[in-house]
This record gives structure tokens, sequence and C-alpha cells, in this order.
């Protein structure tokens, strides 16, 4: 099987689908798509766009971690959304009331966030691996639950803090957040630094560590594995645990580089982006960097579609054509993978079987 095929053909036909399938989508909708799609380039190039568009991007790259770690499991995470919400109004709670040095401050943060994502994540783990519960199921009602949660916590009477219209947590001191990077005439969230680290940890972690090679075996097969001397509870309950802790940093870019504070009215949906996110990276930190950025370029290039008179909608669409786009091109070049594969191992049988047969004629 060529590399060349497998990691350059299918982003390709991914990316001419997309285009096509969105150019449609914009004819059918009365807009030419040229210039659409040159609007939407050009807007990156204005303002603070290029710098929203990386610390947008950042969020989504901690999402799409977390998912795609629980992909290699062959887990659906579909819990990260309540992950990441549940960590980030505890370590907002925990960081608002602490008084520390700056350095220890964040770490402090952080760690909270780490182990408060691992515990949401533990509910669902340990109904998979003692009752046999579809992580699917239990973390679609955690999510659910995640808001009652939040709505009890910030609340004026426990952890709330009424300001103006707005409750929120009480704000996080300078000494728990982290510096932005001034990049133009914006500022770079200094939390794309740690996101990268991550993503490093995490490719390491995949590919040069016993553990990494366990999780991806349990993951293909865990019948293989345990054979091997492998736990497939075991790496199942880890794996959600490690989904979890990194899914409770996804809000941090913005609660320590920004906000400063969890309200009821933060942004969500965050986790079910990086679903989208980890499936067009391919799991790999790389792929899912760019597909962070992708996704990030998109939602904030949006709004200038409305220049042209046309529906910022349509870059949602354009969003869900890309993750087809790329589902299909990748099951297209595995199809001719798998064909071309079998028509050289026909080839070499045909020609084992003359040979023996010309050898037994002489």
């Amino acid at each position: 099987m060529s590399s060349w095929r497998t990691r350059l053909l299918p982003p390709l036909l991914a990316i001419v689908f997309a285009l096509l399938l969105s150019a449609i989508a914009l004819i059918i909708s009365g807009a030419d798509p040229l210039q659409a799609y040159g609007t939407m380039v050009s807007q990156l190039f204005k303002g603070s766009t290029a710098v929203d568009t990386v610390n947008l991007g950042c969020v989504y790259y901690l999402s799409g971690l977390a998912v795609a770690i629980g992909f290699q499991m062959n887990l659906f995470n579909i819990g990260v959304e309540g992950q990441y919400r549940f960590a980030a109004v505890v370590a907002a709670i925990v960081g608002g009331a602490l008084k520390l040095p700056p350095v220890l401050h964040v770490i402090v943060i952080l760690l909270v966030a780490l182990l408060s994502g691992a515990l949401y994540a533990t509910i669902p783990a340990v109904l998979k691996v003692t009752r046999g519960v579809s992580e699917v199921i239990s973390t679609i009602m955690l999510n659910s639950i995640v808001a009652g949660i939040i709505a009890f916590l910030v609340n004026a009477d426990q952890f709330g803090v009424q300001t103006g219209n707005n409750i929120g947590t009480r704000v996080i001191a300078p000494s728990g957040r982290i510096p932005g990077i001034p990049v133009g005439s914006g500022t770079l969230f200094g939390f794309v630094l740690i996101a990268l680290v991550i993503g490093v940890a995490y490719w390491f972690m995949l590919n040069r560590t016993r553990f990494g090679f366990e999780l991806k075996a349990s993951g293909e097969s865990a019948t293989a594995a345990a054979a091997g001397g492998v736990s497939a509870k075991k790496m199942t309950l880890i794996a959600m645990l490690l989904s979890g802790a990194v899914a409770g940093l996804v809000a941090m870019p913005e609660l320590l580089g920004r906000d400063y504070t969890y309200g009821i009215t933060a942004t969500q949906m965050y986790g079910f982006t990086g679903i989208a996110v980890a499936l067009l990276g391919r799991n790999h930190p790389g792929g899912i960097a760019l597909g962070a950025l992708l996704w990030a370029f998109l939602d904030t290039s949006a709004v200038s579609l409305e220049q042209i008179n046309v529906s910022k909608e349509i870059a949602t669409i354009m969003q869900g054509i890309i993750v087809l786009s790329v589902v299909v091109a990748y099951e297209i070049v595995r199809r001719a993978d798998l064909a071309a594969e079998q028509r050289r191992v026909g080839r070499a049988l045909a020609g084992k079987g003359s040979s023996v047969a010309e050898g037994g004629a002489v």
C-alpha cells in the first residue's frame, strides 16, 4: 500500500468534493461561489480574524484530541461536551477562590480541570467496563445532566456572582491567568503553546510507548490484545479517563486567557465540534490541528458572507459537506487500495503456481 495514496490522496479528494458540493449549495442559494470563497479568504486578513481563528482553533484542537483518544480504543466519547463544561465550572470556582503565586495558581487550576474532566468521564467508563453500558448512551445523558449541575453551582446562593444581567463564577485573579501573545491587532492565547505540547505528548504516547501500542492493539482487536496479556477493560477505563482529562482543558484557553470567569451563558458545543475535527484529522495530532484551524476559519469568516447577501449558515453547510467528503474520500481510497492489494496477491499466487507447474514438468 503506497504511502502517498493513503496520506495525500484522501484529503485532496475531500477538498475537491467539498469545494464542488459547496459551490452547488451556493449556486442554489443564488450566490457566486468564487465571490463567496474570495470573500471568506479575504476576511482572514482583516483585523484580528487570523488571530481569532487560531485562538478558536486551539479550543477545537483540544476537543479533537480528547475525542481522538477515545477513538483509538474504538470508544465514541460523545461526552466531551459535558466533561469540559463540568471541568470548566469547577476549575473556575476553585481558581476564583484561591490566592496563590502566579505560576502555582495556574498549575492548580489546570490540575483541577484535568481531574474534574477525568472524574466526569469515570461514570461512563465504569458503566462500560462493569455493566457493558454503551458509552454513547451514558455520555449523552451526562451531557444533559451537566447543564443542571452548572445551573446549581453558578447560582447566587452557591458560587455565583451577579454582574449586571449576567451571573458567573468569581473572577480569577491575575495570578491565575495565562498571558496572551500580542500579534498584530489581536492577542493570541498563551494556551496555544500548551496545546502544542499536549499534541506532541499525544503523538509520543501513541507511537513511542508501550501503553500507546497496547491502546491501539486493544482498539483493533480486544481478543487479540487479551491473547497478548492486555486487559481490554483496563485499557477502556484508562482511555476514557485520559479522554476526559484532556476534555477538561477545552475551556481553559478562554477561561484563563480571556474571560476569567465561567457563567451559565458560556459558549457551548465545543465537544461536538471536536468529534468532527477528530474525524477530519483521522486521529493524528497534525491532522487534527489542520482540521481545527479549517473549522475555526469557517466559523470566524462566515460573518463576511453577509456582506455579499449570502446567509452565513452556508458555512455550516460547508462544514457538514467537508466531514462527509473526508469520510467518502478515505473510504474510496481504502477500497481502491484493498482491491489493488488483492490483485497483487492474485498475481503473486498465479506466478508461484506457474513456477511450480514448470518445475513439476521438468
